[in-house]
């Protein structure tokens, strides 16, 4: 039973919008004067006629409320004090009904995407480095397996912090853990002292996940300071709730924050990652210089959708976790009927039980085969050697019985 995640009627979901929106600044008949902001330009978007009372994300996004700052801790501006309040219930129902945080242990907001969130989690652990350690840059280092998203590479890029790869096993995508306690012994040995994690919770390309437990024990063997983020990108909304036995949450103490994007598998408008981190961790990257901000600024993107937050907040609840549960449960039968299909051919592929993802080695499929069916490759350069076929929504098994048809003439 889930504490906070519950289904709400279509009318209780538009009330409660109304409601958030009613404690938002109306730009149609205020006289506030000194924000940068306005609703949407009716001179260039045609509102002529839209029933709004039927569309209240639509509502949402013509009323502009902007989410800036981190509303899970101190003040926030309070001329959108309503949307904000809908953020702060998504990020309680993440936090606690999914990765298992106890009550007020945690802070979060949602960003812009999965990018931002890895993003933010690397910033956070940069100066908290700098600052409880006094730590220089070249005495950093971040540990990421070589399916990790290219978003650690921006992090890394943009935070003047060496990144390191580390090589998994070919077939199980899993870190292979001698490669590991030799990179970590070769890292400590140029001088890197603090080091910052970025652990699969499903990665982009397999689906794969990797243990943090594995990056603990090795960096606690070398007696090194780390902090270990979860990128939970894709599979935040799925696997957790379909494997009951996951310890990959707040639970567990070795992990300190974790990205989930709403605009994958909880098809949310693009621009809405979300990250989670535990108390005392995000005032690191307090930004005391936006003095003009009604509370403090805790964010790598600053301003932010409202609208955006209404959309997850209205997505989750309109669900509630059995629905979402029951909707997740019908990708995976899906998921599992092209696996025994790819089985009885003799495909060689990679799946995680617990993800909508299956990537087969390229080898099976010719090219103008995974042209045809939009299949992505692990790379465009010409030399791959896997293509992933994702799940989603609207993939239908007949739709996997056409490629699987198709494939079949290739095969004989």
């Amino acid at each position: 039973m889930k504490k906070y995640w519950k289904k709400l009627s279509r009318i209780k979901l538009t009330e409660r919008i109304d409601n958030a929106l009613a404690s938002t600044v109306n730009f149609e008949n205020s006289h506030y004067l000194g924000y940068p902001v306005s609703h949407i330009d009716e001179n260039v978007f045609n509102l002529g006629g839209a029933d709004l009372d039927k569309a209240p994300l639509l509502k949402a996004y013509i009323a502009n409320p902007n989410n800036i700052g981190c509303h899970t801790l101190g003040k926030s501006e309070e001329a959108f004090k309503g949307s904000q309040e809908l953020e702060k219930e998504v990020i309680r129902v993440l936090a606690v009904d999914i990765f298992k945080a106890e009550e007020n242990s945690y802070d979060g907001y949602i960003a812009n995407g999965g990018t931002e969130a890895n993003m933010q989690a690397l910033w956070i652990y940069r100066n908290l480095y700098k600052k409880e350690y006094n730590a220089t840059l070249d005495e950093m280092v971040i540990l990421s397996s070589e399916d990790t998203h290219y978003s650690v590479h921006k992090g890394a890029n943009l935070l003047s912090v060496d990144g390191v790869s580390i090589p998994v096993e070919f077939n199980s995508r899993e870190i292979i853990k001698e490669e590991l306690d030799r990179i970590v012994e070769e890292q400590k040995a140029k001088g890197k002292k603090y080091f910052m994690v970025i652990s699969n919770l499903a990665t982009t390309m397999f689906g794969s996940v990797d243990d943090p437990n594995l990056y603990a024990q090795i960096l606690e063997k070398h007696e090194v300071e780390y902090k270990i983020h979860i990128d939970g990108a894709f599979g935040g909304f799925i696997y957790p709730i379909m494997n009951k036995e996951s310890k990959i949450n707040f639970q567990n103490p070795k992990i300190s924050s974790f990205t989930i994007d709403a605009h994958k598998m909880l098809q949310a408008p693009y621009g809405t990652g979300v990250f989670l981190c535990r108390k005392n961790l995000i005032e690191n990257v307090l930004t005391k210089e936006a003095q003009y901000v009604d509370g403090m600024d805790l964010t790598m993107s600053g301003s932010r959708s409202g609208a955006n937050a209404i959309a997850v907040w209205m997505i989750l609840f309109s669900y509630g976790y059995y629905g979402w549960f029951e909707k997740i449960s019908t990708l995976l039968l899906r998921t599992e009927w092209f696996e025994d299909q790819l089985k009885e051919l003799n495909i060689e592929y990679f799946r995680d039980p617990f993800m909508n993802i299956v990537t087969l080695k390229s080898k099976h499929v010719t090219k103008e085969l995974a042209q045809s069916f939009g299949l992505v490759p692990d790379t465009h350069n010409g030399n791959n050697n896997w293509y992933k076929v994702i799940v989603m929504d609207h993939v239908e098994v007949d739709d996997l019985l056409k490629f699987v048809k198709e494939l079949k003439k290739n095969i004989d």
